[in-house]
């Protein structure tokens, strides 16, 4: 069967503090380039400062790791050494709505580091994300349409902008935000550009090649209800692996586990809300490079129930990173 939705596109990990978070995964092993902070002068004649939000990758050929947060007011200076500043530019008649929609990201983020920090951004990476758009409204399921965004990058074969075609899904509560669910922001984006994503750093210490599951924490009495909710997202039926659901992708997977359960799958973990995200996999090319690595940089590693190494939530920002050797072809 053809799906509109096919694997994962990116995680987000939401941080306080970015220069931390930058060492934190360089020490992981995986390579970041540095973050790109918007820029603008806070009265005439100002020198211009970052503000909004910020964020960087840590890329894969088909997906990537998100790290993001925002400039807390009064704390412009304590960003990374080596952050790219960007002066925001757009037309005049473009720059109120530019400036709302980076104050509503900012608000976002901040709003999810109330909760926790930690992961609370998935998307998920579609082939034909107007399909996608359709079939969800067919299932009733809210979202607020399909949204563009463009962007410049360097490639091999010269500059090139970057489409970026993406939808948020609503929540059915009362009260909250467009573009937000219980656990955070889910959402579809179109599948990346092979060219525009290989021009990125794709090799990293580590050996990590792709993000290939995510792991949603749940009340155990709100399991079939969140199952039911992500069958309507993903348009596809869970399987039942012991006390879990699960929702296979295309090399990678969606995992929802009871909280009474959580810490028999990742010994010593706990959600630090319901639901939440709790732990992202990144498949590796060599595990056993892979644990030498973290040793040596001195990480606290477990094993999951079904023994792939992890770096516990508590060492890592508020999110377990699991490693897993990727299987051949």
């Amino acid at each position: 069967m053809d799906y509109d939705i096919v694997n994962l596109h990116h995680v987000g990990h939401i941080v306080n503090d970015m220069s931390e978070a930058l060492t934190l995964y360089r020490r992981l092993g995986f390579v970041l380039p540095p973050p790109s902070y918007p820029t603008m002068a806070p009265r005439q004649g100002a020198a211009p400062v970052p503000f909004g939000a910020a964020n960087t990758h840590a890329d894969f050929p088909r997906s990537f790791v998100e790290l993001a947060t925002y400039v807390k007011e009064g704390h412009s200076d304590r960003i990374p050494s080596d952050a790219k500043l960007v002066p925001l530019q757009a037309p005049a008649e473009l720059m109120p709505r530019l400036l709302e929609r980076i104050s509503n990201t900012s608000a976002s983020l901040a709003t999810y580091l109330d909760r926790f920090e930690g992961l609370h951004i998935l998307m998920f990476s579609s082939p034909d994300i107007d399909a996608a758009a359709t079939r969800l409204s067919a299932a009733g399921v809210r979202h607020g349409g399909v949204n563009t965004v463009q962007r410049p990058v360097e490639t091999k074969s010269g500059a090139r902008m970057e489409l970026v075609r993406y939808l948020e899904l609503d929540s059915d509560e009362p009260g909250t935000k467009p573009g937000t669910v219980a656990e955070g922001r889910v959402g579809v984006v179109a599948a990346l550009d092979p060219e525009i994503q290989s021009a990125r750093r794709l090799d990293h210490p580590n050996g990590a090649v792709d993000l290939v599951e995510v792991m949603l924490c749940v009340a155990r009495a709100d399991l079939t209800t969140v199952q039911a909710r992500y069958e309507n997202y993903l348009g596809r039926p869970a399987r039942t692996d012991g006390p879990s659901r699960v929702f296979n992708l295309e090399g990678a997977r969606l995992t929802l586990v009871p909280d009474s359960d959580l810490a028999t799958l990742l010994p010593g973990e706990r959600p630090a809300a319901l639901p939440a995200f709790v732990a992202y996999t990144v498949a590796v090319r060599d595990i056993s490079v892979t644990r030498n690595l973290l040793r040596d940089n001195g990480f606290p590693l477990n094993r999951t129930a079904s023994g792939d190494t992890f770096v516990p939530a508590a060492a890592a920002l508020g999110t377990a990173i699991i490693f897993r050797e990727a299987t051949a072809g």
